[in-house]
């Protein structure tokens, strides 16, 4: 009896209430939802490749050389997603069972299914910030003082821009801040800047100029970038070394992934310029959205537009069943919050299109 294979429904262990998107629908769920242009599927198939787990892959090597250089770090090392290369970073940075100081709503501690605990063996300590922008002044607080009883503290981390807070950029002075602290205090600081080309193109800052102060720092190429998947890790070429033996044990050591690191490539030539399109286009959403009764609009620094819900008749689930029914996905993020995020597959005809759908949601 033959096998036969096809493309189909296929039952997802955590059923969605949304349907499945197609390509008239307009997803602002995020922008990892971006498909490869094809301009980038023609420098795919033409990549040169070679077995990435034995270091053979050359265009892997030209892709974690040159983001080194653009982060202004020693070396880089490709992953295959950034939870696992914000992972290998703990592992490389801070024992098992000592503390991490985190903001308290960042990713790696809401959105990261527990992994630090699961695989770093860490503990974190969520630091409530204002906006999500954590200060020297917040972690210095946060810091355990020696002790024989109490954890010890062993690494910072920060992101930029901050997911849930709306994107917001994490100003490079309180960067600055936060590197001097870490050198006084004698501990590292690990960067989540899974969009940080974001950051950059807010700030019109080189991303080396943001990531000066830390000693590892993650980034993304499957948000903002548009590449099918990818994220690398930047430090100091000794812990990139160790960061290999890491990423092999987590599973993470590919082989002809070369063809994802060409996209990488293509990506960070022709897509990190108009990352201030999709800036352009969240302001453009917030600004419709701004003046729909009962949508309080946090208003946007980069790509990411949160729309605080006002009418207690309509919660986020709610709206977000009703918008796609009318083909608009947003992202429910809290009960109360929805999430939009602008990307290369959303033009500006279709954040119009996405604005009215929610102005009848709300009027109907």
């Amino acid at each position: 009896m033959g096998i036969g294979i096809g493309i189909g429904a296929v039952p997802h262990p955590d059923p969605d209430p949304y349907p499945d998107p197609d390509e008239s629908m307009i997803d602002l769920r995020s922008d990892t939802v971006t498909r490869p242009t094809p301009e980038m599927r023609a420098v795919m198939a033409r990549a040169e490749v070679g077995d990435d787990a034995r270091g053979e892959d050359p265009t892997v090597r030209a892709l974690e050389h040159r983001v080194a250089q653009l982060l202004g770090k020693e070396a880089a090392l490709f992953f295959p997603s950034g939870i696992m290369a914000n992972e290998a970073a703990l592992l490389l940075l801070a024992p098992p069972a000592t503390e991490v100081v985190v903001e308290d709503t960042s990713h790696i501690i809401d959105w990261e299914d527990g992994a630090p605990a699961h695989w770093a063996s860490v503990q974190l300590r969520a630091v409530p910030a204002p906006g999500g922008m954590l200060t020297a002044e917040l972690i210095a607080a946060a810091i355990r003082p020696p002790s024989r009883y109490q954890i010890r503290t062993s690494l910072i981390c920060v992101e930029n821009t901050h997911n849930a807070a709306g994107g917001r950029v994490l100003p490079v002075e309180n960067l600055r801040g936060i590197g001097e602290l870490a050198r006084a205090r004698g501990l590292p600081v690990h960067l989540d800047g899974a969009r940080l080309w974001n950051a950059a193109a807010a700030t019109a800052l080189p991303e080396a100029d943001l990531a000066a102060d830390v000693d590892t720092v993650m980034v993304s190429l499957s948000k903002g970038l548009g590449c099918p998947a990818g994220s690398l890790l930047a430090g100091p070429a000794e812990l990139i070394q160790t960061a290999r033996r890491i990423r092999r044990r987590l599973g993470g050591a590919m082989r002809q992934v070369g063809i994802l690191a060409a996209a990488g490539f293509f990506a960070l030539e022709h897509h990190r310029a108009r990352l201030v399109d999709d800036h352009r286009r969240a302001r453009l959403l917030a600004d419709l959205a701004r003046v729909i009764d009962g949508v309080d609009v946090v208003e946007p620094e980069t790509n990411i537009v949160m729309l605080d819900l006002q009418r207690p008749d309509l919660d986020a689930a709610t709206v977000a069943r009703e918008l796609a029914r009318r083909d608009v996905l947003l992202e429910e993020f809290t009960p109360r919050r929805l999430r939009a995020v602008t990307h290369l597959d959303v033009d500006d005809d279709a954040i119009h299109q996405a604005a009215a759908a929610l102005a009848e949601v709300f009027r109907r």
